[in-house]
């Protein structure tokens, strides 16, 4: 397995990755997501390709075929009365398709956004989770993420 910048070539397959994604998280909060209606379209994900804010890494087997993806994008904040400045990397979305899960693809994808960050100056590498993506969070937790701050909700 390697890890590589994402191409225009990868989008279909990372459009198909997305869709997994949205399948958890319609089976967690079907009361926000709406079936088939992944985060980003294709003309969307190539754009974001584009940015030069953001980063998307592919894990590809000898093959070249995508097994998974993290997409980042860099926030920079700068001094302000009430903050510090700092830089993060916030992961917007990574998966594994479910076909080469338990192969340590998403690990390995975390490593190298922790060093691609490092490698920036960034000082930490942010992300959210669903309440209820029970897998995803034993995953940062057992990968040392520890929460920044808890959004609540309350529905009528």
């Amino acid at each position: 397995m390697t890890i590589r910048n994402a191409e225009k070539k990868d989008v279909a397959k990372i459009l198909d990755l997305l869709g997994q994604v949205l399948d958890v998280h319609v089976k967690i909060r079907p009361d926000i997501f709406i079936p088939g209606a992944v985060k980003y379209n294709e003309e969307e994900l190539l754009a974001l390709l584009e940015k030069e804010n953001r980063r998307t890494y592919v894990a590809v087997d000898t093959s070249d075929e995508v097994l998974g993806y993290a997409m980042c994008e860099i926030i920079r904040h700068g001094v302000t009365d009430k903050l510090a400045p700092h830089t993060m990397v916030y992961i917007d979305d990574l998966c594994v398709d479910k076909a080469a899960r338990g192969q340590h693809i998403g690990s390995a994808l975390f490593a190298y956004v922790r060093e691609q960050a490092r490698q920036i100056g960034a000082d930490k590498v942010t992300l959210n989770v669903w309440e209820g993506n029970d897998s995803a969070r034993a995953f940062y937790d057992k990968r040392g993420m520890k929460p920044m701050e808890t959004t609540m909700e309350y529905i009528l």
